[in-house]
């Protein structure tokens, strides 16, 4: 959705910009064609090899050399603040990158197997091994239940657990068969493969996803509290805001963040309803067809 986020984020020459989400540089390419050599663009991400990539396609394709840290989108305020930077935009995209899909040591798919590992920061202590292997039947239904949104949580949970008693559950593609297994007759009819939410609910357990984002939010919303009021904060008056979910416990979140913020008053613009991605759009990359674009503007309706 990068053309509906720099519509709505309108990036200008001179301006500071935040790409908290760096990927592989896709929008902090054009985020720095925007603002040019006299802005300031500050990329995070928590994939240092992805960071590097994102930071040197910038340098290369814009002449921009942007302030790369690596890290959580978390801790996009404190970086700020610790750097006295006030930034007239941020952007979040909440996806995962291709490359990360792609490569099966990192097990994020089931397409490829690999070791069941799920993290995106590779020096993280967790990986989805060890919640399979060590949460209880119970907890492990819950997770499932509560990041998945899975009614069969309970018969994959059960499943898991009684395999893992038989040998270790350590593959991706161990675990999406249990799932299929789990599933029964109704794998067959179902509309996207049954270990897909599993899968996103182990993923989003190992990054601590939703934790991080409710930071990001709870920091913006502190921020643009002390902006409205006239006090200094890393996000300046003004300031533009984009998020884009990929499934509704993001999109939750964010609409939740904004609706209280406008409620506040400290918001001039908001969307109302979450863009989505253009059918050309999905067509070229069906990943993207689950998006939802967020959009908040810092200010009042007379500023």
């Amino acid at each position: 959705m990068l053309e509906e986020a720099l519509e709505r984020l309108q990036p200008v020459n001179g301006e500071t910009f935040v790409d908290a989400t760096a990927g592989r540089g896709g929008h902090s390419v054009e985020i720095a064609r925007s603002i040019g050599h006299g802005g300031t663009l500050v990329l995070f991400d928590l994939d240092p090899g992805n960071l590097a990539y994102a930071a040197e396609r910038v340098r290369t394709e814009t002449g921009v050399t942007p302030i790369t840290i690596e890290g959580s989108f978390a801790s996009v305020g404190r970086e700020l603040r610790a750097r006295e930077l006030v930034v007239d935009g941020l952007l979040a995209d909440l996806g995962f990158c291709s490359n990360q899909l792609e490569e099966a040591g990192r097990g994020l798919s089931f397409v490829s197997d690999g070791p069941l590992d799920m993290r995106l920061d590779p020096t993280s202590p967790l990986k989805a091994a060890d919640l399979v292997g060590s949460l209880s039947e119970a907890d492990l239904a819950d997770l499932i239940r509560r990041f998945g949104e899975d009614p069969a949580a309970k018969r994959i949970a059960r499943k898991i657990t009684e395999k893992r008693a038989e040998e270790p559950i350590t593959t991706t593609a161990h675990l999406a068969r249990l799932v299929c297994e789990a599933y029964g007759p109704r794998a067959r009819e179902s509309r996207v493969h049954p270990a897909t939410r599993t899968f996103q609910a182990l993923r989003i357990a190992v990054n601590d996803e939703l934790g991080a984002l409710e930071a990001l939010l709870d920091d913006i919303q502190r921020t643009v509290r002390r902006t409205t009021s006239g006090s200094p904060g890393w996000l300046g008056l003004g300031a533009r805001i984009g998020i884009i979910g990929f499934h509704s416990l993001e999109d939750r979140l964010v609409k939740q963040a904004f609706a209280r913020m406008d409620d506040q008053g400290w918001l001039k613009d908001r969307t109302r309803k979450p863009l989505t991605p253009t059918p050309s759009e999905v067509h070229r990359n069906p990943r993207a067809r689950s998006a939802k674009l967020r959009c908040a503007t810092i200010g009042h309706l007379d500023t």
